[in-house]
C-alpha cells in the first residue's frame, strides 16, 4: 500500500552570494537526507558568488574580491573539505610575512610580535620608528592599567578605545590603516565591540589589553606542550608584524582561487531550483501568512520579480546586503526595514597588475604596505599577492592588487579605469621606486559591499533579531550582522537555514 508522503515546504534564499549559496546547500543537503523542505534560490545578477569572483589571466590567478579567509575561523575551511576541495587549500606563506606602513613617504615595517595593535614583544617596540618615544611610554604604561569603570561597558569607537589604551601615534600610525585595509571604515566610526570584540572583553576582564594578551599567549604555549591543538588560536587581526614559528597560517584560500568553493557549492545545487537574472521586486504576504488564522502548512509569501513569473515560499531568507532586505521587509514590517536600512556600507575598488619575470626582486620582502590617512594618498594599501601565496603568479613575475576607496574616498570608485591605474602606478612609483609596465590591469569596482559596524551596531542587531520575531519566516544572513569574513558569511548563511528548517519540522 501507498503511503503519502509528506508535503515539502518551500524557503526561498534570495541572494547568490557565498551566504546564500551556503543557505541553500544547507538545504539541499536536508531534502536530500529526507526533511520535508524544497529549496529555491534567486539571484539577482547572472552569475553565482557574488563578490567572490577568480580570473585567470597569463597564468596569473586575481582575485576581483577578497583574497582569503582566516585560518583561525574554522567554516570556509571546513566547507571546503566537505566539498572535496581540502587537497586546494593552501595557507599563506606566513615566513614572509611582513607588512609596512607608510610613514612620511617611508615604508616602515610593524613591529615584530604586535597582535593587531598590542605589543608581546618588547625590544621590536622600543626600537620601532613607527611610533614616537611618548607613545612607546603610554605602551609601557598600559600594561599597569586597570579595569574601567562601570560606565565604560557602553560601545564607544575603535578610535577612542585605542587612544585611551595606547595613544594617538599608535591610532593613527597603526590602528587606523590596518582597519581601512580590512574594512574600508573610519575607526572613529566603528564599534569596538563588534569590531574587536575580544579586546573588549579583555579590557573588561583585565584591564590592560597588553597584560591579557601576553597571558593568552603564557596559557596557549602550556595547551601546546600538552598536545592541545586548541592553544593554536588566535587573537583577532593577529599576526600583523613578522610570523610567529609554529602558528597556524594567518591566511588561507584555496589553489585556483576562492571561486572554486562558491563553484563547488552550486554544483550541488539543483539547476530547476535556482534562478538567475531574476531581481526580486517586492515580497507580500500570502492567505495564511504570518498573523493569519489558515492553515499553518500553507505558504506564507509570495515573491514577484521584476520580469518572469512569481514564487511562493514558506520561509524567506535574506542573503542580501541590507539596504536590499531593507526594500523589501518595509511594506511588510517598517520598524524592521528601517533598522536595515541604518547599517551602512562602504565601496571599495581594486587595481591588479601583473608584471614580468625579474621584477618581484625590486619589490621589499613581504606581503605588501598600508597606507594612514594623513599621508594623503589615494591608495589605501598593496598587497604583493605573489608573496603572500604561492601559485598566484609564474615563476618569478610579480602581482600586486592596489585598494582603493572605503569610507575616506568613496569617490574613487568615479575613476576610469584608465586615470585609476595611471593615479596607482604613480604612487607605487612615488612609495616603491617601482616603474615597469605591467602585462596587464584589471579593474574591479565592489559599489556599497562592505557592511560597516558603527557605534551601537550590536544593540541595533539585537533590536533587527527581536522584531524579526514579529515577522516570522523571514531570516537574515551575510557580512552585516556578526563578522564580514567570509567563514561568518557562510556561519549565518547555514544558521539561517537550519533556523528555517526547525520552523518548518515544528509546523508539520
Amino acid at each position: 500500500m501507498a503511503t503519502d508522503q509528506p508535503s515539502r515546504k518551500r524557503v526561498a534564499v534570495l541572494g547568490g552570494g557565498i551566504t546564500g549559496l551556503a543557505a541553500a546547500y544547507t538545504l539541499a543537503r536536508a531534502r536530500l537526507a529526507g526533511a520535508p523542505v524544497e529549496e529555491l534560490l534567486i539571484e539577482g545578477r547572472t552569475r553565482l558568488g557574488g563578490v567572490i569572483r577568480t580570473e585567470q589571466m597569463e597564468g596569473f590567478v586575481l582575485e576581483a574580491g577578497p583574497d582569503s579567509f582566516l585560518a583561525e575561523k574554522p567554516e570556509a575551511a571546513a566547507l571546503a573539505r566537505e566539498l572535496g576541495l581540502g587537497d586546494s587549500l593552501i595557507g599563506s606563506n606566513d615566513s614572509l610575512r611582513r607588512t609596512y606602513i607608510l610613514l612620511r613617504g617611508r615604508l616602515v615595517p610593524l613591529p615584530d610580535g604586535l597582535m593587531f595593535l598590542v605589543p608581546t614583544r618588547l625590544w621590536p617596540m622600543v626600537t620601532t620608528s613607527l611610533l614616537p618615544f611618548s607613545s612607546k611610554l603610554e605602551m609601557a604604561a598600559e600594561l599597569f592599567a586597570g579595569r574601567p569603570n562601570q560606565d565604560r561597558d557602553a560601545d564607544e569607537s575603535v578610535a577612542s578605545f585605542v587612544r585611551r589604551h595606547f595613544g594617538n601615534a599608535m591610532l593613527e600610525n597603526v590602528a587606523d590603516p590596518l582597519l581601512a585595509g580590512v574594512y574600508g571604515g573610519d575607526s572613529g566610526a566603528l564599534s569596538v565591540r563588534s569590531v574587536l570584540p575580544r579586546f573588549w572583553e579583555m579590557e573588561r576582564k583585565y584591564g590592560s589589553l597588553t597584560r591579557a594578551t601576553l597571558k593568552a599567549m603564557r596559557q596557549r604555549r602550556k595547551a601546546k606542550s600538552k598536545g592541545n591543538s586548541s592553544g593554536t588560536t588566535q587573537p583577532d587581526s593577529a599576526g600583523t608584524g613578522a610570523a610567529p614559528r609554529n602558528a597556524l597560517p594567518l591566511f588561507m584560500t584555496l589553489t585556483g582561487g576562492l571561486e572554486q568553493l562558491t563553484g563547488k557549492l552550486a554544483e550541488q545545487l539543483d539547476p530547476s531550483r535556482v534562478h538567475r537574472g531574476r531581481r526580486v521586486a517586492g515580497i507580500e504576504l500570502a492567505p495564511g501568512g504570518p498573523g493569519g488564522i489558515a492553515d499553518r502548512c500553507s505558504r506564507r509569501f509570495e515573491i514577484f520579480c521584476e520580469d518572469g513569473p512569481a514564487f511562493d515560499a514558506d520561509a524567506i531568507i535574506l542573503a542580501m546586503p541590507t539596504h536590499e532586505c531593507s526594500r523589501l521587509v518595509s511594506p511588510l514590517h517598517p520598524a524592521l526595514g528601517g533598522l536595515l536600512g541604518e547599517i551602512p556600507y562602504s565601496s571599495s575598488m581594486t587595481v591588479s597588475m601583473g608584471f614580468a619575470a625579474g621584477t618581484s626582486e625590486r619589490l621589499p620582502p613581504g606581503f605588501g604596505y598600508l597606507v594612514p590617512r594623513k599621508e594623503n594618498r589615494r591608495m589605501l594599501a598593496c598587497t604583493f599577492v605573489h608573496r603572500k601565496f604561492n601559485h598566484r603568479a609564474p615563476e618569478g613575475k610579480a602581482l600586486l592588487r592596489c585598494f582603493l576607496g572605503g569610507s575616506r574616498d568613496s569617490e574613487a570608485l568615479n575613476l576610469s579605469d584608465q586615470d585609476a591605474v595611471s593615479m596607482v602606478r604613480k604612487e607605487l612609483a612615488e612609495i616603491l621606486g617601482f616603474r615597469f609596465d605591467p602585462l596587464f590591469c584589471r579593474v574591479h569596482r565592489w559599489p556599497a559591499s562592505m557592511a560597516q559596524y558603527p557605534v551601537g551596531h550590536a544593540e541595533r542587531v539585537a533590536r533587527i533579531q527581536s522584531q524579526l520575531g514579529e515577522l516570522p519566516g523571514i531570516y537574515v544572513a551575510g557580512n552585516a550582522y556578526s563578522g564580514i569574513g567570509i567563514s561568518d558569511c557562510i556561519r549565518t548563511g547555514k544558521a539561517a537555514a537550519q533556523r528555517a528548517l526547525g520552523r518548518i519540522t515544528n509546523s508539520e
